[in-house]
């Protein structure tokens, strides 16, 4: 017949380490607690831990089993003792869950290697919020004795994150595709779209289209100048707009091009005169343009969510990340994009044209994580034959 048991102490590596030592390989835990140890008369106590399990010698694959059995013979055993009914029992699960949500970063009990997964995604950028969610999932999802591997809650969290980030999937449109990128003052707009019209029309060999590079930025001579002097460079037309007759002109002119970018004036989100008067500039180029946000990823985490939502009325279709070669924690970039479920088309990190840019956007910003010791190529793959499955 299966032994019960319960072990308490003032961590858990000392009580796992007693449960070891008295039971060994046999002792298969439960689910452990806080409890207050020590002190006279209720005075003086201390925060403790108490451990609940068993010993059997069931082999490994009935292991689950044996724990709802024994779950079941526990709880039995408590309302024996101390002539509670279920409904009690209840009742105080329902008590201690509210205290738990009442106060969600209370975590005295916190396992080491959760207490470790914590500090990395902090030494990360993570918001508050996007890491309780993963503490919560590896709680729900990983049993104690699964948490003493700490390399398997790494990798557990590394695809995770991946899967919280959305790539953009481009949809066909009737040509010509007109591609317009929007955003604030300074992320590199002009920049990020030579780069754009280089890797379609230019570096992609038999694949290349016909390209060409529409401006509505006559305010400021020096970025007229310079998507000019890319166009000059790549041999791709360049043309500008100052109006929504001279933009819907300017594309119909061009209707025979595959692809179409339209560089657009960078705009305060607090500004919201010239957001609108912008956007009533942008609808020239008709329901089927494809609308893309800029945000650099220096952007302070308030700025992000500002922009985010000022920029709102284009509809935009996803965000482009530049400047990602400016930045060493990416952490509060994931958790705001994933939170706000904002598709990621482009990440941009250096001013090379076109090579510093990437559609690998998972990639990029999953190798920007510090800290994390687990093979990041093998788990990307493994997300990829994952997201293949569910698109083809």
């Amino acid at each position: 017949m299966e032994q019960h048991f319960t072990e308490t102490g003032y961590t858990h590596a000392e009580v796992i380490s007693n449960i070891r030592v008295k039971y060994g390989d046999k002792a298969k835990i439960l689910f452990y607690k806080s409890v207050r140890l020590g002190g006279f008369m209720g005075l003086f106590t201390k925060d403790g831990i108490e451990y609940t399990g068993y010993i059997t010698d069931n082999p490994g694959e009935k292991r689950r089993e044996a724990d709802e059995k024994n779950k079941k013979e526990i709880l039995n055993l408590a309302q024996s003792q101390k002539g509670s009914t279920l409904d009690e029992v209840l009742k105080e699960v329902k008590e201690l869950k509210e205290k738990i949500t009442a106060a969600p970063r209370e975590e005295a009990s916190l396992h080491p290697s959760l207490e470790q997964m914590k500090t990395l995604l902090e030494d990360n950028d993570f918001s508050d919020s996007y890491i309780d969610d993963m503490l919560h999932r590896l709680r729900r999802e990983f049993s104690l004795e699964d948490l003493e591997q700490y390399s398997l809650l790494e990798e557990a969290v590394m695809a995770w994150v991946g899967e919280s980030l959305t790539e953009h999937q481009d949809t066909p449109v009737p040509s010509p595709r007109v591609f317009v990128l929007v955003g604030p003052t300074g992320v590199g707009k002009t920049t990020t779209i030579a780069k754009l019209a280089a890797i379609n029309g230019v570096t992609s060999g038999d694949a290349c289209l016909s390209v060409c590079m529409i401006t509505i930025d006559n305010y400021r001579i020096g970025a007229r100048t310079q998507i000019e002097t890319y166009g000059d460079i790549m041999g791709i037309p360049v043309f500008t707009a100052e109006s929504y007759e001279d933009l819907k002109e300017k594309i119909k002119t061009n209707r025979d091009q595959d692809l179409i970018f339209v560089d657009t004036i960078g705009k305060s989100p607090r500004d919201f005169m010239k957001l609108a008067e912008m956007r009533s500039i942008v609808e020239a180029c008709g329901d089927n343009a494809e609308i893309h946000l800029a945000i650099s990823s220096t952007t302070k985490d308030k700025d992000i969510n500002e922009i985010l939502d000022q920029f709102e009325p284009f509809h935009y279709k996803s965000v482009i990340l530049t400047k990602l070669d400016e930045t060493t924690r990416v952490g509060n970039l994931i958790s705001i994009l994933s939170q706000r479920k904002k598709p990621l088309s482009y990440v941009t990190d250096g001013q090379g044209v076109p090579q510093d840019i990437s559609r690998s956007t998972r990639a990029k910003l999953l190798n920007s994580l510090t800290g994390f010791a687990c093979d990041t190529e093998q788990i990307l793959n493994k997300l990829e034959k994952k997201y293949t499955r569910m698109w083809s």
